[in-house]
């Protein structure tokens, strides 16, 4: 059951009908992004520092850089919706004589990106533990994992920039978000990115994937394959990392890749944390006996942490053991 906790703070959601989650749940260390938002009520920043070193042998090429890259997310109006900023901070040094290797630095803000996503479906999967019947039946894979969730990326890039990383104008950004849940240990999430999709030599077309495995509840790594086009190049990383869960608020997490070519070098390397508040409140449902004048009220906790646990949310004087189970029944047969 533990394995539950780490496989939320990797920013994945196992069986669950809602957005919320007890613990954090973060988009790095890695480049893709799940369907899933951080609920409402929730204000998260993910941000880290990354070293970049390029040998490629091209005139005007960035050999080195590093920089801050910030990751501001909330959760408004609906579980299913998600507001992001995306801002990065960068210093360059840019080879302008292969000759005499002079470099010229250059530095400012090279990305601030404004969007939103919504989670459009979500599959329902078999819960084994209620499979008492057969021991084949409640470890057989359950086939219906193979079908992704599906989330819906909208944005644009702004030009409030540094003048030395300044584009043509506003341009949208948009991508296809899924995700697998082959097992609770074992998570792929995919992307399809379109960015710069106004501007002809900065446009870029690719895809992510990321495989997340957790080894134990705090402790998980994950590979992650990267291909990117543009109107002149095709490029394709691949990576890896490690994430550790401090606490249910708080994660770290290293971040390394590089790409396929072999004739020269790229390293990109990263190392960050995710922090957020959480002020996510449960929804409030008056029940028929609260209605009536009973005052009883009824809680629902919109992460699943209460089935998982089996922990309930009622507040208030406990119903008799008849109307419980009265209760259970009627829940049982809107599944």
């Amino acid at each position: 059951m533990k394995y539950y906790v780490l496989v939320f703070f990797l920013s994945v959601s196992l069986l669950s009908y809602s957005q919320y989650t007890e613990v954090i749940n973060s988009k790095r260390p890695g480049f893709s992004e799940s369907p899933f938002g951080v609920g409402t009520g929730v204000y998260q920043i993910e941000g880290g520092f990354f070293y970049q070193k390029n040998d490629r042998p091209d005139f005007f090429t960035t050999r080195k850089s590093r920089g801050i890259d910030l990751f501001l997310r909330s959760g408004l109006f609906w579980e299913r919706f998600e507001l992001s900023t995306n801002i990065k901070y960068q210093k360059d040094d840019i080879i302008r004589n292969l000759v005499t290797g002079e470099t010229n630095p250059i530095s400012g803000i090279s990305q601030f990106t404004v969007g939103a996503k919504y989670l459009f479906y979500m599959p329902k999967y078999k819960d084994p533990s209620k499979e008492i019947r057969s021991w084949k039946s409640k470890t057989a894979f359950d086939w219906r994992r193979l079908i992704p969730s599906v989330g819906l990326y909208a944005g644009f890039n702004t030009n409030a920039l540094g003048i030395d990383y300044q584009v043509a104008t506003f341009s949208p950004k948009i991508a296809v978000l899924l995700q697998n849940d082959f097992s609770p240990d074992l998570i792929l999430v995919t992307n399809f990115i379109g960015d710069y999709l106004t501007i002809d030599n900065n446009r870029t077309i690719g895809y992510i994937t990321t495989l997340t495995y957790a080894f134990t509840p705090r402790f998980s790594a994950f590979g992650e394959h990267q291909g990117m086009f543009t109107r002149y190049t095709k490029n394709y990383e691949i990576g890896g990392g490690l994430a550790y869960l401090f606490h249910k608020d708080l994660q770290i997490g290293l971040n390394l890749r590089t790409d396929h070519q072999i004739d020269y070098l790229n390293i990109y390397g990263g190392l960050g944390l995710s922090y957020r508040i959480d002020r996510h409140k449960d929804k409030l449902i008056m029940s028929k006996s609260n209605q009536e004048g009973s005052g009883k009220v009824q809680y629902k906790r919109d992460g699943f942490f209460k089935r998982l646990f089996n922990k309930k949310s009622r507040r208030g004087k406990k119903p008799s053991k008849r109307k419980s189970r009265k209760k259970r029944k009627t829940n049982t047969r809107r599944r």
